[in-house]
C-alpha cells in the first residue's frame, strides 16, 4: 500500500491517541515529519501538512496529508475524503455555470450601452436638478424684491393682486421645473434599471446555484468515526453547533460549515485509517514555506488542529478512540496571590495557566478563587491577562469602582509594563533596540483564539518595546534568551505575542508561545508593573510583579 509509509520501530505509548489540539508531536511522529519534510520542495505559496502514526496489520507506519489542494503532489498523500475537482463531474460543471454568469454580469457592466445609460442618467439629474434650482432662485429673488416693495411704499391693490399673481405664477414654475425633472430622470433611470434588473436577476440566480452547490458538496463529504459510524459534515456541524448552542463562536447563528471544511490535513488522515482498518496512534501538522502576511505560520513550526474546520468533524471521528486530554482544556489550580486590597480594590498577581474570567474549558479562574473567597460579592475584572499570561491584574469590588478604573485603561492613563523573554535570534535581527510596532489585530474566526494581522479589517494595535539584555534563564531547553520589555499603548488581545512573532514586528514569537512559536513549560510573559490613579483616594498606586519570582529570567 503505497500511502502507508512504514517504519522500523515498535508501536509507542500507553494505548491512547495523542491530542490532534496539542502541537507538540512525540519522538515517532517528529521522525516521520522529518522524512516527509526531505522530499517536500519549497512552495510558492506556504500549506499546512500533516503525518499521522498509525499501526496496520501488526506493523507502526504513518500516512502524510496535506490541506486543501496541491498541484502535482504525489501519490503517496492520501487522497481527499471528496475528489470534486474531476473536470467533468458535477462540482467543476456546475462551478463552470456559476462562472460564466460572473462573467455575463461583467459582460453587461462593462457594455457600451450600459455605461452610455448610466453616464446619461447622470447628466440628465444634473442638468435638471440645475433647471429646478435655477426657477427656485428666480422664485426666492422676486419673493425677496416684493417683500422690498412692501416695505417702502403703500400698494395699491392692483399691485398686491400683481403681487400675488407674480408669487403663483413662480410657484408653479417651479413646480413645473420639479415635473419636467421627474420625466426626464424617470425615463434615464428606466434605461439604466433594465440593465440593473438584468444583473440583480442574475446575481442572485448565481448566489441560488452557488449556495445550492455549497450544500450539495456538503453532502458528499460523509466522515466514519473509530467506531466505524457515518455522518454528513452538514449533520456533524449541526449536531456540534447545537449541543454547544451557549458557548460555540463558530459561524454565529448559522448551522452551515465554514468553506474548506473536511479539506484539511487531519480528516483526511483521519478518514483514509478508518477506512482501510488502521489504528490510529498519533497525528501532528506542520506549515511548510512562507506564509501571507497575515498569517503568523513559520516554515517547519508544529500547529494544533484549528477550532473552526477541525473541531465538530474531529468531535466526531474520534468517538471509539481513547484521546489523551487536550491540555487547554484541563482542570488547573493554583495558588492566587493578593498584593494588594482594600474596601474597593484588589490587586492580584495570576499564574501562568489561570484564567482571567471563567471560559469554557474547566481551568480556574481569578474570578471564581475572588468569588470562593467573597461569596456575598461580585469580583469585577477590569483588564484581562491571556490564560498562559502570569502578573498583576486590577479587580474592582464595585461596579463604580469597576466603571472608574474603566475609564482610565480606556483613556490609556494606566501604565502597564510586561517582561517577556525571546529567543536569541532576535539579536540577529536588524532592529532598534527601542521602538514602537503598529500592526492592526483582528481574530481568526475559523481558528480562536488565535489573532491575524489584517491592515484592512483590523484594529489599531500600538506596542512600545525595549531590548534589554541576553539572560540565563530556569528553562533547560532555552538557557539562554533575551529578555524584553513591551509597553502596550493599546490592549487588543494576543497583542504583545502577535507584535512579537509577526515578522513586520519583531519577528520571533515570544518564549513558550504555542499558538504563534514553539511550546516550552510555559509562556514567557509576566505583566511586571502596573500603576493607576485610585478611583476612591485619588492617589497614584503602582505595583511591581518581579518576573525572577515566577522563573522568568534568574
Amino acid at each position: 500500500m503505497k500511502k502507508f509509509h512504514p517504519l522500523n520501530a515498535p508501536t509507542p505509548g500507553n494505548g491512547r491517541f495523542g491530542n490532534p489540539f496539542s502541537s507538540e508531536p512525540g519522538e515517532l511522529c517528529r521522525f516521520a515529519v522529518h522524512e516527509l519534510q526531505s522530499h517536500l520542495p519549497q512552495l510558492d505559496e506556504g500549506k499546512m501538512f500533516g503525518v499521522l502514526l498509525v499501526e496496520h496489520d501488526g506493523q507502526l507506519g504513518y500516512l502524510q496529508a496535506y490541506s486543501g489542494q496541491l498541484e502535482g503532489a504525489a501519490d503517496d498523500f492520501v487522497p481527499a475524503v471528496v475528489d470534486y475537482l474531476q473536470p467533468d463531474g458535477y462540482f467543476k460543471t456546475h462551478e463552470a455555470e456559476i462562472s460564466e454568469m460572473g462573467a455575463e454580469i461583467s459582460r453587461i457592466e462593462q457594455c457600451a450601452d450600459y455605461r452610455h445609460a448610466v453616464n446619461r442618467l447622470d447628466i440628465e439629474r444634473s442638468e435638471a436638478d440645475r433647471l429646478v434650482e435655477q426657477k427656485r432662485f428666480e422664485m426666492r429673488s422676486a419673493k425677496a424684491q416684493r417683500d422690498l416693495r412692501r416695505n417702502k411704499i403703500t400698494l395699491s391693490e392692483h399691485d398686491r393682486r400683481e403681487m400675488i399673481r407674480e408669487s403663483q405664477f413662480m410657484k408653479a414654475e417651479v413646480r413645473r421645473a420639479v415635473a419636467s425633472r421627474a420625466a426626464r430622470v424617470g425615463a434615464a433611470e428606466q434605461l439604466v434599471r433594465q440593465f440593473e434588473g438584468q444583473i440583480t436577476e442574475l446575481r442572485r440566480e448565481r448566489k441560488l446555484k452557488s449556495d445550492r452547490l455549497q450544500q450539495w458538496l456538503f453532502s458528499q463529504f460523509v466522515f466514519l468515526n473509530a467506531r466505524g459510524e457515518k455522518k454528513s459534515l452538514i449533520d456533524i456541524f449541526s449536531d456540534y453547533m447545537l449541543r454547544n448552542a451557549s458557548s460555540t463562536r463558530l459561524s454565529a447563528g448559522t448551522l452551515t460549515p465554514p468553506s474548506g471544511a473536511g479539506e484539511c490535513c487531519e480528516p483526511k488522515l483521519l478518514q483514509y485509517a478508518f477506512e482501510h482498518n488502521m489504528r490510529p496512534i498519533e497525528m501532528t501538522t506542520f506549515w511548510w514555506s512562507d506564509a501571507p502576511m497575515t498569517e503568523l505560520r513559520r516554515h517547519g513550526q508544529f500547529y494544533g488542529a484549528c477550532s473552526g474546520k477541525c473541531k465538530p468533524i474531529l468531535d466526531w471521528m474520534l468517538r471509539g478512540l481513547d484521546v489523551e486530554p487536550n491540555p487547554l482544556e484541563q482542570a488547573s489550580s493554583g495558588e492566587l496571590a493578593i498584593v494588594y486590597e482594600d474596601a474597593w480594590i484588589t490587586v492580584v498577581n495570576k499564574p501562568s495557566g489561570m484564567l482571567s474570567v471563567p471560559g469554557r474549558s474547566n481551568r480556574e479562574s481569578v474570578y471564581n478563587l475572588l468569588r470562593k473567597r467573597r461569596p456575598e460579592e461580585e469580583p469585577l475584572v477590569v483588564h484581562r491577562l491571556d490564560m498562559a499570561t502570569s502578573g498583576l491584574l486590577v479587580v474592582a469590588r464595585s461596579l463604580d469602582v469597576y466603571r472608574a478604573l474603566q475609564q482610565q485603561f480606556a483613556c490609556r492613563s494606566v501604565e502597564k509594563t510586561y517582561t517577556a523573554l525571546l529567543p536569541l535570534e532576535l539579536l540577529a535581527r536588524p532592529i532598534p533596540r527601542e521602538g514602537m510596532i503598529e500592526l492592526p489585530i483582528r481574530p481568526d474566526p475559523l481558528d480562536r483564539p488565535r489573532q491575524v494581522v489584517d491592515f484592512a479589517k483590523g484594529r489599531p494595535a500600538v506596542t512600545h518595546y525595549i531590548i534589554k539584555e541576553k539572560i540565563h534563564t530556569s528553562d533547560r531547553s532555552h538557557p539562554l534568551a533575551v529578555e524584553v520589555e513591551f509597553h502596550p499603548i493599546t490592549g487588543r488581545t494576543h497583542q504583545l505575542r502577535v507584535h512579537s512573532a509577526h515578522p513586520a514586528g519583531l519577528g520571533v514569537p515570544i518564549l513558550g508561545d504555542a499558538l504563534y512559536g514553539s511550546p516550552a513549560c510555559r509562556l514567557y510573559l509576566h505583566a511586571s508593573h502596573l500603576s493607576f490613579v485610585h478611583p476612591l483616594t485619588g492617589v497614584s498606586l503602582e505595583f511591581i510583579a518581579n518576573p525572577r519570582d515566577v522563573g522568568i529570567g534568574m
